[in-house]
């Protein structure tokens, strides 16, 4: 059995790390600079973000390797540096969880679009995530997220390169946008035909984070749950960011978040964490409050 299924057996409900990418900013990345290359020039303020979600008591944290593809270095001319970028942001996580946390290496969009809209094949974005799972699994993790995914051909080509570089457990999870008369991707994907194609494509936790708050993943898991069979990984947003003064704020508050956990315990998630504008504060609360939750369905 994985320690992964050991840990949420034992525990029924756990819980992720919050935003990288805000975290980040806090500390000084400014905006257009690749966050992976921290990895390389600054891994003490990269690490810094980790142990801050160990010490939250987060049963997972991920990886500083979201835009580790080559695809998306590439852009910033980074493109030699994907074996080292990846197999750093491991090695960093890892260091600070010191064994206290699980590591899920975070595998993000390329930023480039496949056939018919975009120029990029199937095989062509294979082979880019191949190229960053050889790197991250070279770093012996716990575990690879796929996460942020609007398209779900994209999620599928990754969810590929995992499977044929890598025995490692893989999470899919993609991004859901609450419109006028559904819920769905960006590229008109329902949750429910999601979860049942990527539990079909091999899949072994599935979910959803970031493009939305708490109060839309809910109503996202609820559709979920009766898809599938397989877990579900949600990271919601800390609300909907705000443009104040230039910068993009997320105002929801570790309470505020906190008060949708029974519903999205209820909804049937299994692993709960936070996406953009999350803190470890808001990680600290989940691991507070999950447990008694769970203590208080137990009772009824």
């Amino acid at each position: 059995m994985n320690e992964w299924r050991e840990r949420l057996a034992a525990k029924r409900v756990l819980v992720a790390d919050g935003a990288w990418g805000t975290e980040l900013t806090k500390r000084g990345l400014a905006a257009g600079q690749a966050p992976e290359a921290w990895n390389l020039d600054r891994p003490e303020e990269v690490q810094a973000v980790a142990r801050s979600y160990v010490d939250a008591g987060a049963d997972i944290i991920l990886t500083n390797t979201f835009g580790g593809s080559a695809f998306k270095l590439k852009k910033f001319g980074l493109r030699d540096s994907v074996a080292e970028i990846n197999r750093r942001g491991v090695e960093l996580s890892k260091e600070a969880a010191a064994a206290r946390a699980l590591v899920f290496a975070s595998i993000g969009p390329s930023g480039e679009f496949m056939e018919p809209l975009g120029t990029i094949t199937e095989p062509e974005m294979v082979a880019c995530f191949a190229e960053q799972v050889r790197a991250i699994a070279a770093a012996a993790p716990d575990g690879i997220v796929i996460e942020t995914m609007s398209d779900l051909a994209e999620a599928k080509a990754a969810l590929r390169a995992v499977r044929e570089n890598s025995d490692l457990p893989a999470v899919v999870s993609m991004t859901f946008e609450r419109g006028a008369r559904a819920i769905a991707t960006m590229m008109g994907v329902t949750p429910q035909q999601a979860v049942g194609e990527l539990e079909a494509a091999g899949a072994d936790l599935v979910g959803a984070n970031c493009g939305a708050g708490i109060e839309t993943i809910v109503e996202v898991a609820r559709r979920m749950r009766p898809a599938t069979k397989l877990p579900l990984w949600f990271k919601p947003n800390a609300g909907i960011p705000e443009l104040v003064d230039g910068k993009t704020v997320f105002r929801e508050t570790p309470g505020e978040m906190g008060a949708y956990l029974p519903e999205l315990i209820a909804a049937g998630a299994s692993v709960i964490g936070g996406c953009c504008g999350t803190t470890p504060e808001h990680i600290r609360l989940f691991v507070t409050e999950i447990p008694k939750l769970l203590a208080q369905q137990g009772d009824r």
